[in-house]
């Protein structure tokens, strides 16, 4: 796989990332649940500083990046934080999945951004109460 396939990947999972975080931060109280609201705040603000990253570093590739979607999947019942936060996680989540996988198929500077971004997403999940695990992002050894 090209160092192109990979970023692009990565780059339209993160598109589908800033919008429904996006989306989530429109449901979620900033008076009512100020923690809540300030790490889908922070998540969002992540999420859209590794697109253009990632966009960058596609264009410097001499490649067109991938565009978004115009619209994406977002679950619904997101009437309660708890809700809320669960999406969040589960966003979150697979975000590390993603870059897990870009881990694996890059290498030198592309593989410690991706690293980085990695350790990044991993320490949002446990933000958003998530569990902590040995390998984010590899479900295959999530039990080790």
């Amino acid at each position: 796989m090209s160092d192109v396939e990979a970023l692009q990947t990565t780059l339209a999972a993160e598109h589908a990332a800033v919008y429904v975080l996006g989306t989530l931060g429109g449901r979620t109280s900033q008076s009512a649940n100020v923690q809540l609201f300030e790490a889908i705040t922070a998540a969002f603000a992540a999420h859209r500083v590794r697109r253009d990253e990632l966009t960058a570093a596609i264009t410097e590739l001499d490649a067109e990046p991938v565009a978004a979607e115009a619209a994406y999947d977002v679950p619904s019942g997101l009437e309660r934080a708890e809700r809320i936060a669960r999406v969040a996680r589960e966003t979150e989540q697979a975000c590390a999945t993603t870059y897990a996988w870009l881990v694996a198929n890059t290498v030198d500077e592309r593989r410690a951004w991706a690293i980085k971004a990695l350790n990044e997403t991993a320490v949002r999940v446990l933000t958003l109460r998530g569990t902590p695990e040995m390998f984010p992002g590899a479900g295959e050894y999530a039990d080790r």
